[in-house]
């Protein structure tokens, strides 16, 4: 299946819920593996922030992404939009730290994006999906996740209002579902609360034109567009939520109370759930990119082609004459270095560490010696190395690995490794 951006650029003005701070948000069409990224037109140098669990900061209230000043607040109406299109790269450019609140839904966002088009594109399409069931629970918020070939949501409220009370929905998200049933649902309040929201700083920018607000009476100066519209919206922030998972979930989610800071931490459980035990079959660069801190021209894996959790991993490296290493080494007779066939061995290794972990940008791996090091022939323009790495040992962060190099199915380097995992 091809990835998704959209055809042309559109935008959304208005003023923050939270913040209060006017804003012009802008979806901009993004080239395959860039995932979905927000950019801060109104700060220095316009810095990138990735729609990414490893991102997300537990809130209360909202979905906020990076820490300040680098950060963006309330985005989950916004990438409910994103996530119930199954667009899959998608730049978001906002010219201040909060999208518009525009009616209190993501049907704007939803509008705008399906106006402009959904656009097709090359790459593979990345899927969380669970192999058993993935249980959570924040506070009152609790969770069940189970196997599933689509976006399945089971939600539950429970508030002590008379207007409320106990609602439950069950929705299964496609595009077209959503904006049927799910994308219009507003955001909701008390005015009991208004006053404490405030002093947090909170709710600069809400009116009863833009949220469903309640008093002990009832709904003010507004009509319910559902008579549970109430637990619609919070699916759809649910939907927000989950995109935060880099990739299309697939799973049935049994949610009773849930809120932003427990649905982020349900996908950081059911990414770890999907890699514990999981035989990869291929990872492309964008996926190793966001394994690895390594960068050009030190980024030496190309591709992985298996990788068993604990166990093993295979990766791929294209040596080319483009190298920048065989500037020097050597002019007219260009060698691979043999440390740098050892270093790619590593990396492909630090991707195996690294995989199962739940936020492996946080991490880095340190290799603390090799052994055994044997280089049996060299390697040159035009080679594929093919390494094979199997994890022999691991005590707590500390791990030790074995692997091959081949090239045509030939051995050219093999090394014994050893290693820790440490926090960056």
């Amino acid at each position: 299946m091809s990835r998704n951006t959209i055809a042309a650029p559109t935008s959304v003005d208005g003023v923050g819920l939270h913040l209060g701070v006017h804003c012009r948000l802008t979806f901009l069409p993004a080239t395959s593996g860039t995932g979905i990224v927000f950019r801060r037109t109104d700060l220095p140098n316009a810095p990138m922030i990735r729609a990414h669990v490893d991102a997300a900061v537990l809130t209360e209230r909202r979905t906020q992404l990076g820490e300040d000043p680098i950060s963006v607040h309330t985005v989950e109406h916004v990438l409910a939009a994103v996530g119930a299109l199954e667009i899959d790269d998608l730049v978001i450019e906002m010219s201040g730290p909060e999208p518009p609140i525009a009616d209190g839904s993501a049907k704007p966002f939803l509008d705008a994006l399906r106006a402009t088009g959904i656009a097709s594109q090359s790459g593979s399409v990345q899927y969380l999906e669970l192999r058993e069931p993935v249980r959570f629970a924040d506070g009152d918020a609790e969770y069940e996740a189970f196997p599933a070939d689509e976006l399945d949501l089971d939600v539950t409220i429970e508030f002590p209002h008379k207007q409320i009370g106990r609602q439950h929905g069950r929705y299964r998200i496609s595009p077209e579902r959503f904006a049927a049933e799910l994308a219009a649902a507003r955001t909701f309040g008390f005015v009991h609360e208004v006053e404490a929201l405030r002093a947090l700083g909170l709710i600069k920018g809400a009116s009863t034109k833009n949220a469903v607000v309640l008093d002990e009476a009832g709904v003010l100066e507004t009509t319910l567009r559902w008579p549970d519209e109430f637990v619609r919206h919070k699916a759809l922030d649910c939907v927000g939520d989950l995109t935060l998972a880099g990739a299309r979930v697939r799973a049935r989610i049994v949610a009773r109370r849930p809120s932003h800071r427990g649905t982020v931490q349900l996908v950081r459980a059911m990414r770890a759930s999907q890699m514990r035990g999981m035989t990869v079959t291929e990872m492309g660069i964008e996926d190793i990119m966001r394994v690895l801190p390594h960068r050009y021209p030190f980024l030496l894996v190309d591709r992985i082609v298996e990788m068993e959790d604990g166990k093993r991993v295979v990766g791929i490296k294209n040596v080319t004459i483009n190298e920048p290493f065989f500037q020097g080494h050597f002019p007219g007779h260009p060698i691979m270095p043999g440390v740098l066939i050892i270093e790619a061995m590593a990396q492909v290794g630090g991707v195996l560490l690294l995989g199962a972990i739940d936020n492996p940008q946080s991490r880095v791996v340190y290799f603390t010696s090799l052994n055994n090091v044997k280089w049996r022939r060299p390697v040159k323009p035009g080679d594929q190395l093919r390494f094979e790495l199997d994890l022999v040992q691991v005590r707590g962060q500390m791990a030790r690995m074995k692997g091959v190099a081949k090239v045509d199915g030939e051995i050219v380097a093999e090394a014994e490794m050893g290693a820790m995992v440490r926090d960056r």
